[in-house]
């Protein structure tokens, strides 16, 4: 592995357990693509939910791959080069990114999303086209970009629900405030949670239920991927499953810190689902 690979490698397993370890079980190649998609999207959002936050950084980091998409200019970097190089390769549309980096750039203002519809805008950009990113990693034809997109988008939304507290820390509700509200909630503060504990654990169920309908909607794209790349995905998407479970069953988890499977579980079930593969993957 280059020097430029273990800089990409060191950010992907320092940002994400479930991720890193899923994708152990994609073949070489594709690993070294998803490490550089990954690292990329990373660094970004490393920008905006540091404390504090670094808009500088950020703006910077968005003006450099500007730069470096239209052309190479000054020294070479693992992170912006090797997904500029990855975006040309696999067909990335250039749209996919800009959504992507203003979503990020949301980031920098705290803000409530008053409504799905506004939070579903900024989970395009943060999540959804890096489902298409990967089906394109994939080789997946147009077939596979609805499903792409649907489990990027519940992934994102497991990641709103587990992630309340800290997103609150960091002046952020994702998750719909006309629903919050509907459910008779002031807020998704800990101590108004406390004070309607029904109210907060029916609302924290339904938005699972949603999670799910998305979830097994995506379910769909799975027979499209060769088993080489639907073990892997899986293992991810049972991940999340499990997060969603333990969540649904005491919402109140959320503020006692991050729910997240062990490596031990991830990768138990990767070999679980390779064993699945063999069976027909039913």
């Amino acid at each position: 592995m280059s020097r430029a690979e273990r800089v990409r490698s060191r950010i992907f397993r320092r940002g994400s357990r479930t991720y890193f370890n899923s994708t152990r079980f994609f073949p070489a190649p594709v690993r070294r693509d998803v490490r550089a998609l990954y690292a990329f999207v990373r660094t970004a959002d490393d920008l905006v939910d540091g404390t504090p936050q670094d808009g500088a950084g950020f703006e910077a980091f968005r003006r450099e791959y500007l730069r470096r998409r239209g052309g190479p200019s000054g020294p070479a970097g693992p992170v912006i080069d090797a997904f500029v190089e990855l975006s040309g390769r696999r067909g990335f549309d250039p749209a996919w990114v800009d959504a992507f980096l203003e979503s990020m750039a949301w980031d920098l203002s705290g803000r409530a999303y008053r409504s799905l519809e506004e939070t579903l805008a900024y989970v395009y950009g943060s999540a959804e086209v890096i489902g298409l990113m990967m089906a394109g990693i994939m080789g997946l034809d147009e077939r596979g970009s609805r499903p792409a997109r649907l489990l990027g988008r519940a992934m994102q939304y497991i990641n709103f629900i587990r992630d309340i507290q800290e997103d609150l820390d960091l002046g952020r509700t994702y998750l719909p405030g006309d629903e919050i509200r509907a459910a008779g909630l002031g807020s998704l503060r800990e101590d108004e949670a406390r004070r309607a504990p029904d109210a907060f654990r029916g609302f924290v169920r339904d938005q699972i239920g949603r999670y799910r309908r998305w979830r097994a909607e995506a379910e769909a794209g799975f027979a499209l991927m060769p088993s080489r790349f639907r073990v892997p995905v899986r293992t991810a998407a049972d991940m999340y499953d499990w997060t969603a479970a333990r969540i649904e069953a005491e919402p109140f988890v959320v503020y006692g810190g991050k729910v997240r499977p062990s490596r031990r579980r991830i990768v138990l079930r990767g070999i679980r689902n390779i064993l699945r593969s063999g069976d027909g993957d039913r």
